[in-house]
């Protein structure tokens, strides 16, 4: 079970953010000692920023995480897309074509 923000939020640094991606179904939960005493944030985008991604891209990059990405063939667009709608999707959805069906990205379907 993925850990929560509020769950994972005390192990910021003291002037850390946290930077909520996408909405989820659950509320946040913080503590205010976690929030005060740390003088940690906490911030929300639906994509986040240039400079987020750019941090985000060198840290996968330098400690092995990656994405984990649904694929979907691209003639099931419409399908992948109402599953993602209807709040289904459990990961990212990737459409892919012939050509990209080989791609070394990691897929969980």
């Amino acid at each position: 079970m993925p850990l929560t923000v509020g769950a994972t939020f005390g192990g910021l640094r003291p002037g850390g953010v946290s930077i909520d991606l996408g909405v989820g179904p659950e509320p946040i939960e913080i503590t205010s000692p976690d929030l005060v005493f740390g003088e940690r944030k906490v911030a929300g985008s639906l994509t986040g920023n240039p400079a987020t991604g750019d941090a985000t891209l060198r840290f996968s990059a330098l400690s092995g995480v990656a994405a984990m990405i649904e694929t979907v063939p691209l003639d099931q667009a419409a399908a992948a897309y109402a599953k993602m709608m209807a709040g289904k999707a459990r990961f990212r959805m990737v459409l892919v074509t012939n050509n990209g069906a080989g791609q070394s990205a990691p897929r969980h379907s």
